[in-house]
């Protein structure tokens, strides 16, 4: 089974959209390159002091800065390698030993990847040999820390007498502290690159986000509502993640910097298993596991308000192993349903791989088995600026060919099967408003019976199937003959009509029975040079601008007479056309 959309005809109508999709999917690209760049570069003095510390676990967490610093050396452990720590209502602290600093530059101490930890104070001391605290944290709001960032950024005095000290307490996450020492111009070249792309990350997926509403309300498609829900809990997840939502968004509420990571999370994985079920159309496969899926969203999205409640290990586990299982769960509905006949289920899984492939570094680092780091703050972001676009466009293909594929149902209650030429139903309504034109504007239209006389000798030669496409060709070449605002429609086996939208004159209609001869005289390809489409066609000019009566409009009446006409035409082998005159006599 392949799992392939279908491509359009013209690779050039197209060409537009795709050049879209193009810049769409270049960008994320460039934040990588971006945020990669804005690694390279450092001054003297400075860099990682994470693995230069020593430290020690406060199993109380009410121990002062004093008691800690007053501790023989001896009881404190060497940070010989990334650790994680899960603290509980312990409080870690760690002794940073500082290189020499250059007093002409002002020196900043940055906990990269720290976001969302409880609470963060460094203490340094003075020449006066008191000491000095620093706050940060998710539990204090964002706006009132020494020194407000997306994480917690503390000043270093070049004065400051012996080392410094960093306490961290956080909860129910673990906890790896990654330690740098920046001088302002670094910091500030650091911010910059991250607020560029993180805002263009966040610029980028509201767009997307704008393109899938657009594509909602213009197919009525309930897997675009689904994705945008996903799309927009993305990017919540994101600015929480990085801190960005805490520094400008939030900066006032503590309480949603500490739980909007989590919330979010679940929300985003709730969504994501929503717009898995819309677009691989479960509940058409399976009622049960559609009442599951269905439960296992709506678990994702009323969990929070445990999660929030408790705060416990426990609960952050279930929290964990829900976003893990839902991977799981994703992946196992796309590939059911691709092989039960779902084309884009399978499509749909190649688009989630970027973020499935992001999705452990976070999840491993709050679960404590990987340190904090760059990878682990941005592994799903770039996946998902990867992401959010190729499910999009996926979408659109899908929403494209279900469209297209609605309109040929409909256009089947209005075409004839075999020659894609309108019904009489459609024939006879037109009629009857070219009439009406007629008689208010003061002009005439016309009406051609054509009827395919040699029908029977090509069957009784060549077969049904030779007869059929016969018909086919037939009404290819008569619709070839007229405008397209003129009407072609096969009204019986072998017989057809053609309405001619006025002003029309007599000798107009003349002229296009010429052609309507000529025309099937032509070689058919599928059959023998020797038979050809032999039409034979009478046609008259609608309605008799001298007859006021109500026989003159009634369309059913005109066509009965068109039929006789054409009928008594079959008895004259000699005659293929005939014209019938403006006023018809009464026995015609």
């Amino acid at each position: 089974m392949v799992f392939s959309p279908t491509r359009p005809a013209d690779g050039q109508e197209h060409a537009p959209l795709h050049r879209l999709w193009a810049w769409l999917w270049m960008l994320p690209l460039c934040l990588c390159l971006l945020g990669w760049s804005g690694l390279a570069g450092a001054t003297e003095g400075e860099g990682e002091l994470t693995l230069t510390s020593r430290y020690w676990i406060d199993a109380s967490g009410i121990q002062t800065v004093d008691e800690v610093a007053s501790q023989p050396t001896e009881t404190l452990a060497a940070m010989d390698q990334f650790r994680s720590f899960q603290l509980g209502s312990s409080a870690l602290w760690m002794r940073l030993d500082l290189p020499p600093l250059d007093k002409s530059q002002r020196w900043y101490v940055l906990l990269s990847a720290s976001a969302f930890t409880n609470r963060v104070s460094l203490y340094t001391k003075g020449p006066d040999r008191t000491w000095t605290e620093q706050r940060a944290g998710d539990h204090l709001p964002v706006a009132q820390w020494d020194h407000p960032d997306q994480t917690p950024v503390f000043a270093i005095d070049a004065q400051s007498q012996g080392p410094v000290w960093l306490q961290v307490m956080n909860s129910p996450t673990p906890t790896s502290p990654r330690v740098h020492l920046l001088t302002e111009n670094s910091l500030q070249t650091q911010r910059y690159w991250t607020f560029l792309m993180v805002g263009g990350y966040l610029g980028f997926g509201l767009l997307v986000l704008f393109l899938g509403w657009v594509h909602a309300r213009l197919y009525g498609d309930r897997a675009f509502v689904a994705y945008c829900f996903y799309v927009a809990c993305m990017l919540g997840f994101q600015a929480a993640f990085t801190g960005i939502g805490g520094l400008f968004f939030w900066d006032q509420s503590p309480r949603w910097n500490d739980i909007a990571p989590a919330v979010f999370m679940l929300w985003l994985t709730a969504s994501g298993i929503w717009f898995v079920r819309e677009v691989c159309a479960v509940s058409r496969h399976h009622r049960g596991v559609d009442r599951f899926v269905v439960g296992w969203s709506v678990f994702g999205l009323l969990y929070p308000l445990v999660y929030v409640t408790l705060q416990t290990p426990a609960a952050f586990a279930v929290l964990n192993l829900y976003g893990l299982l839902s991977v799981l769960l994703s992946v196992a509905l796309c590939l059911w349903t691709w092989r039960l006949g779902e084309a884009y289920s399978g499509w749909l899984a190649l688009g989630f791989l970027p973020v499935h492939l992001g999705y452990p570094f976070p999840a491993l680092r709050s679960a404590g088995v990987l340190p904090d780091g760059w990878a682990m703050q941005y592994a799903v972001l770039i996946g998902s600026a990867i992401e959010i676009p190729l499910l999009l466009y996926i979408l659109h293909r899908r929403a494209k060919d279900f469209s297209e594929n609605r309109a040929r149902l409909r256009a089947l209650e209005s075409t004839d099967p075999l020659t894609g030429l309108t019904i009489p139903l459609v024939l006879t309504l037109r009629l009857r408003d070219a009439l009406r034109r007629s008689r208010r504007y003061g002009h005439q239209c016309g009406m051609v019976l054509v009827e395919l006389a040699n029908h029977a000798e090509i069957v009784d030669r060549e077969g049904r199937e030779a007869g059929d496409r016969a018909l086919v060709v037939a009404a290819s070449r008569l619709s070839a003959v007229v405008r397209d605002v003129d009407t072609v429609c096969r009204i019986a086996d072998t017989r057809f009509a053609m309405l001619i939208e006025g002003p029309q004159r007599p000798d107009q209609l003349k002229l296009l029975a010429q052609h309507v001869v000529a025309r099937g005289l032509e070689r058919v390809p599928t059959l023998p040079v020797e038979l050809t489409l032999r039409f034979r066609l009478v046609s008259a000019t609608l309605p008799d601008a001298g007859d006021t009566s109500e026989t003159a409009n009634d369309d059913e009446r005109l066509m009965e007479r068109l039929h006789r006409a054409l009928d008594r035409l079959a008895g004259e082998p000699r005659k293929v056309v005939l014209h019938l005159p403006v006023r018809m006599p009464a026995g015609v």
